[in-house]
């Protein structure tokens, strides 16, 4: 089973381009909903989590979601730490799910694909961009935060030159109508690579 990697900052559309990606038949792994799932429903990684963020971080049974992101967003140290948690955590589940799937290919979508190392679980990497005000606007209205806090959130994540001379791929994702038939054909591109493997 071939494995794309579609990754971007905040803002930038992942979700919408593989929601178009999905609409083509693609099964994709959403890494953040999974992450969030795991922080949860990992005996495992709840402990580990707890150890370095303290006991208090998880509420009647719930991650104090708001708190934790106050405090990696704020902290690259802890970020960085987050991130050596949870990562191996979602490589080896998406690896497991990945298993399980039908069709040529699949996706996974993660924000921070290349600085959290999960380059190497996939076999192609696609960067989402859009510019940076739009990010902003986007997410703010998604999210209902302030611009201030979403700067520090894209601040925290790679650039797009870092992004465009990591990724084999790059869409620019400002409208949906122009970013469908791009979406079309890298579609076409990854089924076909992935039948002449």
């Amino acid at each position: 089973m071939m494995k794309v990697g579609i990754t971007g900052g905040i803002g930038s559309g992942k979700s919408t381009v593989c929601r178009l990606f999905t609409a083509r038949g693609v099964a994709v792994y959403d890494s953040d909903t999974e992450a969030r799932r795991l922080m949860t429903g990992s005996a495992e990684l709840r402990q580990a989590i707890a150890a370095r963020f303290g006991a208090d971080i998880y509420r009647g049974g719930a991650l104090d979601r708001a708190r934790l992101a106050g405090m990696v967003f704020s902290d690259g140290a802890a970020l960085t730490d987050l991130n050596a948690l949870v990562h191996p955590a979602v490589v080896a589940d998406f690896a497991a799910w990945a298993e399980r799937q039908a069709g040529d290919y699949v996706i996974l979508e993660s924000a921070i694909l290349f600085e959290a190392g999960l380059r190497g679980a996939v076999d192609r990497t696609v960067a989402v961009l859009a510019p940076l005000e739009l990010r902003i606007e986007r997410t703010c209205r998604r999210d209902g935060c302030d611009a201030e806090a979403v700067r520090r959130r894209i601040a925290a994540q790679a650039d797009d030159d870092t992004l465009c001379a990591a990724a084999d791929f790059t869409l620019v994702n400002i409208l949906e109508e122009e970013l469908e038939p791009a979406v079309a054909a890298l579609d076409r591109r990854f089924r076909y690579e992935a039948q002449h493997r």
